[in-house]
């Protein structure tokens, strides 16, 4: 069978043309007892006006109400379908801090959390620790070994951390140890696979480790693990789309996925004024930016309806700039759906807005979910998007003769 990814290598030219990829991570949400979304309450003249001169539609990222993470999230925007390309946690954490992984290694993503005197989860993030409290307590942690296996632990930022498991006959074939719920206790590992089973015994006995040493250092007094994983092989984005890509991303995980891919890596700043800054300096080296937003997923998870509404306007004031470079394609969505009257990730499809010079007007009156339901994109898969980039960069040749 005849593969996107075989189309776009046979299609896709190097052109001039420049494509900004502007992912607000989590800007899908669902209406508060205002009835409107938080993009919908959002004061965004900037992004209306581009609706109104470019085309809308929605993104469902893994398939009809299926609630995507934020890497199956990513890879769907990157072309790559997530149900056929799949990545853990872990190892998205470990390159975006630039950890060398070795082959063999498991790597899961950590976070901080703080659990009472029965053992039960009051606070999955532990009050969001500071990075500098974080490096603390991975001190205490790191290095440990179980049967010659070594534990080595690294902060990431804020209540996050990567740990990675290095040794023989280790398998990545465990599931986490988060119940993602309060008022019960962190999970031993479950075992997915009959080898995972040694893995497994090493892993728990790190646990146990962690939370005698952790009991003395509350808010922080346990961990929580997801996203077991080895690093992968995928094709490669350059070679799929003849891109000279670059990522722009605060938050390590995010840089993570786009070197997984093959993009380059800007060093930048941990404000959306700082990636804006990063974009302006680089615009001339590249042909495709991924420039990657987190406050408003931040916010969704939560609960802060205000607070994401805050952060997609920040977003909404910087656009003019962005297009003072007059980029020949712009596109800004989200990963998913993070509504703040669910405090998570959700299902729900998410808004897309595509702005090019060779675009067919929507017309529409204003960026939002309920607009986007009418515009000539229509739902699409989120695979399907780099496509519609690259057609409205002039970057794909005829199809046959």
């Amino acid at each position: 069978m005849y593969t996107q990814f075989e189309l776009m290598r046979e299609l896709s030219i190097a052109t001039p043309s420049k494509i900004v990829l502007l992912v607000i991570d989590g800007l899908g949400g669902i209406p508060d007892i205002s009835g409107k979304t938080e993009l919908e309450t959002a004061h965004t003249p900037n992004m209306d006006k581009l609706a109104a001169e470019g085309i809308c539609g929605l993104l469902q990222t893994a398939g009809a109400g299926i609630t995507p993470g934020s890497a199956p999230g990513h890879l769907g925007l990157f072309g790559y379908d997530p149900l056929d390309y799949r990545i853990g946690r872990g190892v998205l954490e470990a390159l975006g801090i630039n950890f060398p992984l070795m082959p063999g290694d498991i790597a899961a993503r950590g976070n901080f959390c703080t659990i009472d005197a029965a053992g039960l989860i009051t606070d999955r993030r532990a009050g969001r620790i500071s990075t500098e409290e974080n490096r603390k307590r991975c001190l205490l942690l790191d290095g440990l070994e179980f049967n010659g296996v070594k534990t080595i632990v690294k902060a990431v930022t804020g209540h996050r951390f990567v740990a990675v498991f290095r040794g023989d006959g280790l398998s990545a074939e465990l599931g986490d140890t988060d119940p993602q719920q309060l008022g019960t206790p962190p999970k031993k590992v479950p075992v997915l696979a009959p080898e995972a089973t040694y893995t497994a015994d090493i892993v728990n006995r790190f646990l146990s480790e962690a939370r005698e040493r952790l009991s003395a250092h509350p808010p922080a007094n346990m961990i929580l693990l997801r996203g077991f994983s080895k690093k992968p092989v995928f094709p490669s984005f350059a070679d799929i789309y003849k891109l000279k890509s670059a990522a722009i991303a605060s938050y390590p995980m995010y840089r993570g996925l786009a070197k997984v891919v093959g993009m380059s890596i800007l060093e930048t700043g941990p404000n959306l004024e700082d990636e804006l800054a990063t974009l302006k300096k680089h615009f001339a080296d590249f042909d495709f930016f991924f420039m990657h937003v987190k406050d408003a997923d931040a916010a969704g998870e939560d609960g802060d309806f205000m607070r994401k509404v805050s952060a997609i306007e920040k977003v909404d004031k910087i656009l003019p700039q962005i297009m003072e470079l007059n980029p020949d394609v712009l596109a800004i969505t989200g990963d998913h759906s993070t509504p703040a009257t669910m405090a998570g990730h959700s299902w729900h499809p998410v808004p897309c807005l595509l702005y090019s010079k060779w675009c067919r007007p929507d017309r529409l009156a204003e960026f939002s979910e309920f607009t986007c339901r009418q515009g000539s994109l229509g739902q699409i898969p989120a695979a399907s998007l780099m496509p519609q980039l690259m057609a409205h960069a002039l970057k794909l040749t005829k199809y046959g003769a």
